[in-house]
């Protein structure tokens, strides 16, 4: 799943998106709410909240290697590492 604002995208693969427990660390970590979990507990890109990402990388410190990717559009697409 990919979701792309003006500044900012966000990727994560399509394992992480069906993980429940993983859905509820990146909703509860993110500072600026891009990160929500759905009723049945899968996770969803708050798309209206992409472009207030701080670059904190707290979703990537939470997260599995290479299951969430934050991509800096305004920097030819330079993933955060």
């Amino acid at each position: 799943m990919r979701s792309d604002g003006i500044f900012i995208a966000v990727e994560v693969d399509d394992h992480a998106v069906a993980d429940a427990e993983l859905a509820a660390r990146l909703t509860e970590v993110c500072p600026v709410d891009i990160y929500a979990q759905r009723e049945g507990g899968t996770l969803e890109i708050v798309d209206r909240h992409l472009d207030e990402c701080v670059l904190c990388r707290l979703c990537l410190d939470a997260s599995p290697d290479g299951a969430v990717k934050v991509i800096k559009l305004y920097d030819n697409e330079a993933v955060l590492t």
